[in-house]
């Protein structure tokens, strides 16, 4: 990779960033469409994110911002534009410097789940979901998936994000429930819980129904417990990555990158194959 004084500068922020896998995605699309541009990692606590924000959006190479665990709904206050999945959401994946000087946000895991499940051979029409975790990515998937079609949505999470989410939902098939698995036929794992070595399984998989499919959005090169319990039990079960690989195009048209986003979406064979490169 080549960088130069013109090179544009995208930063993903989050805390941790270990585990993330963009910038081996993207960095490879950059090189491959020639576009002089790079996106870097950078650990930033929680309660840094708004000032950090600001400042590294008032410089002139610095192109935007890529939003992960756990920053996806802290900089929806900042901003003067946000797309409808955001607003949905309260969350956002990408924050840029709009051209009247606002921050300007848009949320593409929704969809990108969405894609992916059909990717999977899981499209979710008819679904009985059960979404474990409604932070800034399960409220965006949770609002996607009742756009597509699921006959049911139940909710789980701690204290009181899943009632809140059902209410701004407002739609007849949203239940908050437990954790208890059976009565689903696609689960989505949308908490932090696995990227830590001795995290919990976040429910019980021996309750699984046959012919479930899980789905952990984590992205780990490893299997998360989640997987391993999953494939213990012959449960089909697959992680984020295809997320991640569908939103790509999606990113690269809010960064002003219309052409390339083109040319990838006709084609997302290289960007899948990225997922299999260690970081």
């Amino acid at each position: 990779m080549h960088i130069s004084g013109s090179t544009r500068v995208f930063l993903v922020i989050g805390d941790p960033v270990a585990q993330v896998q963009a910038p081996v995605m993207f960095n490879r699309v950059f090189q491959r469409h020639g576009v002089n541009a790079v996106l870097v990692p950078v650990q930033v606590s929680a309660d840094r994110v708004p000032a950090f924000t600001r400042e590294v959006l008032a410089t002139g190479n610095i192109g935007g911002l890529w939003l992960t665990i756990p920053h996806k709904t802290l900089l929806v206050p900042l901003l003067g534009h946000i797309d409808r999945c955001g607003a949905v959401a309260q969350s956002v994946n990408a924050v840029r410097r709009h051209e009247d000087g606002q921050l300007q946000g848009a949320m593409f895991d929704g969809l990108g789940l969405v894609k992916a499940l059909r990717h999977l051979g899981q499209p979710p029409e008819g679904r009985r979901v059960l979404l474990l975790g409604t932070g800034g990515a399960g409220s965006a998937i949770a609002a996607a998936l009742l756009d597509h079609g699921v006959s049911q949505l139940a909710l789980h999470d701690l204290g009181t994000r899943a009632r809140q989410l059902a209410t701004r939902l407002a739609d007849p098939r949203v239940v908050v429930t437990s954790n208890h698995p059976a009565g689903h036929d696609l689960i989505v794992h949308a908490t932090p819980l696995g990227l830590q070595p001795d995290d919990p399984l976040p429910f019980d998989v021996s309750l699984i129904e046959p012919g479930t499919c899980v789905i952990d959005i984590l992205m780990k090169h490893r299997p998360t417990p989640l997987l391993q319990a999953c494939a213990a039990r012959g449960i089909e079960a697959h992680p984020g990555f295809e997320m991640l690989v569908q939103q790509v195009p999606d990113y690269l048209r809010f960064f002003d990158m219309p052409d390339v986003a083109d040319a990838v979406a006709a084609d997302l064979a290289d960007v899948r194959a990225s997922t299999l490169v260690h970081p």
